[in-house]
């Protein structure tokens, strides 16, 4: 059991030890642990300047990446070999709700945000690689598709889920509407 001053949004385990995990917290920093080593956090980085909403770990064995999203409005890019982080993607609008990565891509992320888009970026250019206005809504949650590079899925407000193939953002793929409250986090299995 861990104990941090403020709310524990999102966690994210590593992909090269099976101890170590990242958290993400309402007072805009993220927290390494070692489950080996039950005394307190490895390391606590603290840049972003309101809640810290999510936090992933690159899926790639090669590159030992976290990617952050934050209620401001910033996506930020970590070695946790690093005691700062690598970059800062502005872009987003309005709170990102969440950040992850691509598990076919290399350096590719995907966010979503109250800002009603889905945004695709790439860690070797400085810019938003794609810019999907997904819903007419907040976005609460994206996920990849771990079978199709180019498949991704939203999750809203407006209680719809989406599916966006990359190479035609035009209209989606599908709608799955039913839900009768906003969709606060999807998987694709």
């Amino acid at each position: 059991s861990f104990d941090w001053n403020d709310g524990l949004f999102d966690v994210t385990w590593s992909e090269n030890n099976e101890h170590v995990l990242i958290t993400s917290s309402g007072d805009g920093s993220l927290q390494i642990w070692d489950t080996a080593k039950t005394r307190g956090p490895l390391q606590v980085y603290k840049e972003h300047t309101q809640e810290a909403y999510s936090v992933d770990w690159s899926q790639t064995r090669g590159e030992q990446l976290v990617v952050s999203g934050s209620w401001d409005q910033t996506a930020k890019l970590w070695d946790p070999a690093v005691g700062k982080s690598l970059c800062t993607f502005k872009g987003h609008e309005g709170v990102i709700y969440s950040t992850i990565w691509s598990p076919h891509i290399p350096g590719c992320f995907a966010s979503a945000s109250g800002d009603q888009t889905l945004r695709v970026w790439d860690v070797k250019a400085p810019g938003v690689k794609l810019v999907i206005p997904a819903h007419q809504a907040e976005i609460l949650s994206c996920d990849w598709c771990k079978y199709d590079e180019n498949l991704l899925v939203t999750g809203a407000v407006d209680c719809s889920l989406k599916g966006w193939d990359l190479r035609n953002i035009r209209q989606p793929v599908f709608i799955l509407l039913g839900h009768t409250y906003a969709i606060r986090r999807v998987k694709v299995s």
